[in-house]
């Protein structure tokens, strides 16, 4: 079975488009970045190195330090789906970044984000 086309994006690719989303919406890079290291783990450095690396989705879950336990947590729709019922783990993980940067496109506080 092919993999879907998210899998292969690189993540330099689609994290301007995260950016661009929030900024676009009074938010701000740090917020995005605050976002990213609670979701996967990944600090400044090492997800500058994913940056750098032009690692795939895929990848960049995949090598992520840890992901957040509370990511659980994270419940509604992106993309037409409901992220609690996806089963594909890979899949779940890129749908709860989606969901993120969503919500604080939507200016939700980083408190509710962040599963406070």
């Amino acid at each position: 079975m092919e993999k879907p086309r998210i899998f292969t994006m690189l993540f330099s690719s689609v994290y301007p488009l995260y950016l661009q989303k929030a900024e676009r919406k009074g938010r701000t890079k740090e917020e995005v970045k605050e976002i990213i290291f609670w979701l996967t783990g990944y600090d400044e450095h090492s997800l500058q190195q994913q940056l750098i690396n032009e690692v795939d989705m895929e990848t960049f879950f995949r090598q992520a330090p840890r992901i957040n336990p509370n990511a659980s947590l994270i419940k509604g729709v992106i993309c037409g789906y409901r992220v609690e019922e996806i089963e594909d783990e890979l899949m779940r993980q890129i749908r709860y970044l989606d969901k993120l940067v969503d919500e604080l496109a939507k200016g939700k506080a980083m408190d509710k984000i962040l599963r406070k």
